[in-house]
């Protein structure tokens, strides 16, 4: 399994990004997928997640009403709209995903112990 994101970039506050993961090797679109990000010096935290193909979506209190995932199932790509962004929201931003389909409790609070892949990682940079 392959996850490669793309997208990040340096953006003004309340400017917007799309970023993008292309995943390839999964047998089936029975996966949980979403993104974490990472910012220096704190921990990787959750930031939206998909339960499953067609599952729940959940977001981090700090993103929700601005942060939007969206997945084509058929185009195996994940996407999240970023709006609104504010300089708290650069950082890292990793794709990843789970063998399997999680349960709504596992998607709301996304953690890493659930993730089997992770992509490289795309930086989102935003300036005051």
């Amino acid at each position: 399994v392959q996850l490669v994101e793309s997208g990040g970039d340096l953006v003004q506050t309340g400017g917007s990004l799309r970023l993008s993961c292309a995943a390839s090797g999964f047998t089936s679109d029975y996966y949980a997928i979403g993104w974490f990000r990472q910012a220096p010096g704190r921990e990787r935290e959750g930031v939206s997640c998909t339960a499953s193909s067609e599952g729940s979506t959940f977001y981090a209190d700090s993103v929700k009403g601005r942060f939007t995932i969206s997945r084509d199932n058929a185009k195996n790509t994940l996407y999240l709209q970023m709006n609104n962004l504010k300089p708290e929201n650069a950082a890292v931003y990793y794709c990843a995903a789970s063998e399997r389909s999680l349960s709504d409790f596992e998607c709301e609070g996304f953690r890493p112990h659930v993730v089997d892949y992770w992509g490289q990682g795309t930086q989102v940079t935003v300036s005051s």
